[in-house]
């Protein structure tokens, strides 16, 4: 029997994952695959949330302050991963689709290696340097000090954070997204419930004040990877390396060199778009705090609207790229446009949902401050609607990375946000907070125009995760 060839218990597992996202139909396949990825991103949400009100009610506004800091940098070297993660989940859904485990394992073992030493490396040099960067990030003098012990800690669990989520994504690519929701529900649990725990302490636990915060969320990333692998092993998952597969654990460099120029590209649209929210608030808080509380609220509501049109969009390109490991184009199209259907009636009905409600749903944020509450519905009647024409834009390029090509997403993303929706917004601030906010629309327009050109005309169906 060829080295290579996998034993008859794993091929049939690997199978089962593979065969519901090439062969099962597309339609219910994509909505139940979806689920667990945006509960997943509603979970995540929510325990930043309960976290950041645990910090806040014990400690204060400064540590608040502290932690939003140290966050940003987290949430920087977060997007670095999420394309680094999303590359090695589209090589295991092509792999997967093509039957060919002996290259999914080439793909595990090249991505464990690589995500280790990395995220072992960048957890040194993060915990030397983290006072370096703060003082650059011109932190509050009063919040440095607490930012710095909370950021240090954090990246102690850097190595944790980097590698379950590559593992999250790696299952995901292999057509399982239930079991990172389960194990993202673990985490949650042990952060949220860990953090007032530590932070106040209680019996021979001692209070740590936001050290223990950051603490309770290292402690969570490490003992839900822990309890994720030892799962893996012990249902002896086909994503899993043994003693028998050793061989596999060592650098392909045609799949290092995919992981690194097709990931990082994918993570630099994150950053395209999360560094323009910086720009926005700056144009937002020339109108008054009463214009930026109302923005804030409408901010939060908006990360939650968004949220179906990025856990459809990580579905279709888990699925597209398993399709197209198994060369079925035929559903590929089908794909894409059952992803675009489902963005526009989920995220269509949240933005409707928010609308009806909006007075309630404001209220949340801004309690009884009746002007304030009126201008967040003006603000959220202006853009909300524009999420929908981003999320399928969103679908669209999801579908296209899928097959490798990432650069020209990228391109589309930074011209729509840097050359669309920026400029606008900064031309159309002197007529009032409303010129600001049509550049919401604007830019989701051009994004959708720009991908669905590249969709129909572009020749990225010809694009290949592996070069050479």
């Amino acid at each position: 029997m060829d080295q290579d060839t996998q034993p008859q218990a794993l091929a049939a597992a690997a199978r089962r994952p593979a065969a519901s996202l090439v062969d099962g139909r597309i339609a219910p396949t994509l909505i139940l695959f979806s689920l667990p990825i945006l509960a997943s991103n509603v979970l995540q949400s929510i325990n930043a949330s309960i976290n950041a009100a645990w910090i806040g009610n014990l400690l204060g506004t400064r540590a608040l302050t502290a932690s939003a800091n140290a966050n940003s940098v987290l949430f920087f070297l977060m997007s670095v991963s999420f394309g680094l993660s999303m590359a090695a989940t589209i090589l295991v859904g092509q792999s997967f689709g093509a039957r060919d485990m002996a290259q999914t394992k080439r793909v595990m073992g090249t991505s464990t290696l690589f995500f280790s030493l990395f995220s072992t490396a960048l957890a040194a040099l993060g915990f030397v340097i983290a006072p370096v960067i703060l003082r650059a990030m011109d932190t509050p003098p009063d919040a440095a000090p607490m930012a710095s012990a909370y950021l240090r800690i954090i990246f102690l669990g850097v190595p944790a954070i980097f590698f379950f989520n590559f593992m999250m994504m790696a299952l995901r690519g292999a057509g399982d997204s239930r079991t990172p929701f389960v194990f993202l529900l673990i985490s949650a649990f042990f952060d949220t419930g860990l953090n007032p725990l530590l932070i106040h302490g209680l019996g021979p636990v001692p209070r740590l004040g936001i050290a223990g915060s950051a603490l309770a969320t290292t402690i969570a990333q490490w003992l839900a990877l822990a309890l994720l692998m030892a799962w893996l092993y012990v249902n002896r998952h086909p994503l899993c390396l043994h003693r028998t597969d050793a061989r596999y654990f060592r650098i392909d460099r045609a799949i290092l060199r995919s992981l690194i120029v097709k990931g990082v590209p994918m993570g630099l649209q994150v950053v395209a778009v999360s560094s323009s929210m910086i720009v926005l608030i700056s144009l937002v808080n020339s109108f008054g705090s009463l214009t930026v509380a109302a923005y804030g609220a409408c901010f939060q509501l908006w990360n939650y609207i968004q949220m179906p049109a990025f856990a459809v969009g990580n579905a279709v390109s888990s699925m597209a790229a398993q399709n197209v490991g198994a060369g079925r184009w035929d559903r590929v199209s089908r794909i894409a446009w059952v992803g675009v259907l489902y963005n526009v009636l989920l995220t269509g009905a949240l933005v409707g949902a928010v609308t009806l409600f909006d007075h309630a749903a404001f209220a949340l944020f801004l309690g009884g401050n009746q002007e304030a509450i009126d201008i967040a519905r003006h603000m959220h009647l202006i853009a909300s609607w524009s999420f929908i024409v981003f999320g399928a834009a969103f679908v669209l390029a999801s579908i296209v990375r899928a097959t490798g090509a990432v650069m020209v997403p990228l391109l589309i993303m930074v011209v729509s946000v840097w050359g669309v929706r920026l400029p606008l917004a900064a031309w159309l601030s002197g007529t009032g907070v409303d010129g600001v906010l049509w550049g919401f629309p604007a830019g989701s327009i051009a994004m959708l125009v720009l991908i669905a050109a590249y969709y129909r005309y572009g020749g990225w169906r010809g694009a290949k995760m592996l070069e050479g």
